[in-house]
């Protein structure tokens, strides 16, 4: 049996208190899994992550995007995963990988050049609206939500010069 993904969360900050407490006690969850490039080359962020999730009493695991492609399809067990990743292009990288989520959360995408707002919390790139709109294309529930028990929005069809207008 391969691994349960309960949930993926895009968020650029990765796993802090929100992500790696507030999400992983809502959450039946045995372990966060990181996907991320960088972070699984800093031992300092991953030292910091680490004991963030020690504080929720969960496990957390590090990878690249192929290494945790890789891992997921030649695991076994049936572990409960919650996946935090930084941008929703791994996102939609994993998807046409072959994974599959019951739900996509959309968390803190900050401002940068480039990105325009869809709400206080979260700014978007072209390629962020078309990533999303594929994904809900293809059948996946997007939401943004801050932490649970919050109010939750459902994204739909998004268009990108009517964000940009939005500014």
């Amino acid at each position: 049996m391969q691994p349960i993904i309960q949930l993926i969360r895009v968020d650029n900050r990765l796993v802090h208190g929100q992500t790696g407490v507030t999400w992983s006690n809502s959450l039946d969850i045995d372990t966060i899994i990181v996907i991320d490039d960088e972070t699984v080359q800093n031992i300092f962020s991953q030292k910091l992550m680490t004991s963030i999730a020690k504080a929720g009493s969960v496990h957390i695991a590090f990878y690249s995007i192929a290494g945790f492609i890789d891992a997921y399809f030649s695991a076994s067990g049936g572990k409960k995963l919650f996946l935090v990743v930084k941008s929703i292009q791994v996102v939609r990288t994993l998807y046409e990988q072959g994974l599959r989520f019951p739900r996509i959360n959309i968390g803190n995408i900050h401002y940068e050049r480039g990105r325009y707002p869809l709400n206080k919390k979260m700014y978007l790139t072209q390629q962020d609206v078309e990533d999303l709109n594929y994904l809900n294309e293809n059948g996946n529930e997007i939401f943004y939500q801050d932490v649970p028990g919050t109010l939750s929005e459902k994204i739909e069809r998004l268009d990108f010069e009517r964000l940009k207008a939005r500014r």
